[in-house]
C-alpha cells in the first residue's frame, strides 16, 4: 500500500479565504492564532529581527507588523499564500519569499527570533527544519513552535474530529503518525543548541456557545476560542534560546 502524502498544496488557493472563511479548518489556525500571537509578541522586543519559517498568509507576521516596529521576514513554499500575505500586510514592511524550510538562504545568526507554528507536522525533515531554525539564530535568540503530540487523544481530535466536523476538510490536512511527542522535539531542539524554556498545552475551550455552530453546520464562527493549558496531550507550542554552542 502506498504511503500516505500529507496535503500542502490546498495553500496555494485559499486567498482570502485565509482570512474570511469559516467554511473551513483554516478558520481554526485564525482561532489558534488569536491566542498565541499575543503570547509570541509579548516576548518580542522593538527592532528584533524575526523571521517566520512556514508563514502562510502571515496571519502573525502581519499581526506583528501592526504591534511592534520588527524586522520582520517571512517565508513560505506556496506562492499563493505568499501573494495573499503581501495582500493583507496593511503596514507594508514585511518582506516575504518564496524558500524553503530545509534550506534557508540566510547567514549564520541572521535573526533574533524564529517561529515555526503549525509547520513542523507538514515537513518530512523536521529535525532539518529545527538545525536551519538554530544556525540562523543569534546566541541567545529565541525559537518558537506549535505542532501536536503524537497519541490516540490526538488523532482523535486532531484528524478524525476535524474531518467529520469541519466543513471543506481537505484529505490528508495532517498525517498522525507526522506529529512529533514532546520528548522527541526536546532532544531534537537539544541536539541543536536550543534548550526549552516553556512548554504550553493548547486546546478549544470547551464550554463555549460556538459549539453549536460547529456541530450544527461545520462551519468555525469568529467567536471560537482556544485556550492554554498545562497538558501537552493535543496541540502544544512553547519557546527554546539558543545557546552559545554551534
Amino acid at each position: 500500500m502506498p504511503k500516505q502524502q500529507i496535503n500542502n498544496e490546498f495553500y496555494d488557493d485559499l486567498h482570502d479565504r485565509w482570512i474570511s472563511a469559516s467554511d473551513h479548518p483554516i478558520a481554526l489556525l485564525r482561532a489558534e492564532n488569536d491566542l498565541r500571537n499575543p503570547w509570541i509578541t509579548s516576548h518580542i522586543e522593538e527592532g528584533a529581527s524575526v523571521l517566520d519559517i512556514g508563514c502562510g498568509a502571515g496571519l502573525f507576521t502581519n499581526d506583528l507588523a501592526i504591534q511592534k516596529a520588527c524586522h520582520i521576514t517571512g517565508i513560505d513554499q506556496s506562492l499563493g499564500a505568499l501573494q495573499a500575505a503581501e495582500e493583507f500586510d496593511k503596514t507594508k514592511k514585511v518582506v516575504y519569499k518564496q524558500a524553503n524550510a530545509e534550506a534557508l538562504p540566510f547567514e549564520h545568526g541572521s535573526f533574533d527570533i524564529v517561529c515555526a507554528m503549525d509547520l513542523l507536522e507538514h515537513v518530512e525533515n523536521p529535525a532539518k527544519v529545527i538545525a536551519e531554525a538554530s544556525r540562523v539564530l543569534k546566541p541567545g535568540g529565541k525559537f518558537f513552535f506549535h505542532t501536536f503530540n503524537r497519541n490516540l487523544l490526538s488523532n482523535l481530535i486532531i484528524i478524525k474530529a476535524v474531518e467529520k466536523f469541519i466543513a471543506n476538510t481537505p484529505k490528508n490536512l495532517h498525517l498522525h503518525s507526522m506529529f512529533i511527542k514532546p520528548k522527541e522535539l526536546d532532544a531534537t531542539l537539544r541536539s541543536h543548541s536550543l534548550l526549552a524554556k516553556e512548554w504550553k498545552g493548547i486546546r478549544p475551550v470547551i464550554f463555549q456557545k460556538a459549539w453549536g455552530e460547529v456541530l450544527r453546520s461545520g462551519n468555525v464562527p469568529s467567536d471560537f476560542r482556544f485556550c492554554f493549558v498545562s497538558s501537552l496531550a493535543t496541540g502544544y507550542c512553547g519557546f527554546a534560546e539558543k545557546t552559545t554552542l554551534d
